[in-house]
């Protein structure tokens, strides 16, 4: 299965396009208050404007709606580039570069998933994070190919 790379990366193309979408659900729903604390906090996110100097006043919500469409784009942009990769079949090395890049980044938004949010954001960011790292270790380089522990990269003159 080792050849089999681009399968793992189409799943983790397939869960980053399904995460960035579901998430971006979460910015055309307004939450509806549960009892009088709730309705005062939703209150004060959407209406309460703080000053952010030069003349930027925006509300709690505004950043909130700011961040979390950060995480749809990410989501998307990963899932896109790879997709884009994949078809084209570029050379081993450049997508596993990319992959790469990927994982880190997504594992760093994983670990504040984990501490700052709730359990479906955490599981899908954790499967994209996991199916990105099964696939950049079953990518082999062109030169790995034919290698075995008995065969030389390279002829040594």
């Amino acid at each position: 299965m080792r050849k089999r790379y681009s399968v793992w990366l189409w799943i983790a193309v397939v869960l980053l396009l399904f995460t960035g979408a579901v998430h971006s659900l979460s910015l055309f729903m307004t939450p509806a208050p549960q009892n009088e604390t709730e309705k005062q906090l939703l209150l004060l996110l959407t209406t309460y404007k703080q000053d952010a100097g030069a003349g930027f006043h925006p509300t709690l919500g505004d950043l909130l709606t700011a961040l979390s469409s950060c995480f749809t784009f990410l989501c998307l942009l990963a899932g896109a580039s790879t997709a884009y990769l994949l078809r084209k079949k570029v050379a081993p090395d450049i997508l596993k570069g990319l992959v790469l890049i990927q994982l880190l980044v997504m594992s760093a938004c994983f670990v504040v998933m984990l501490i700052f949010t709730f359990l479906p954001p955490i599981v899908l960011t954790g499967l994209c994070v996991l199916f990105l790292a099964i696939g950049l270790l079953t990518i082999q380089s062109p030169a790995q190919v034919g290698a075995g522990p008995d065969v030389p990269l390279a002829s040594q003159n």
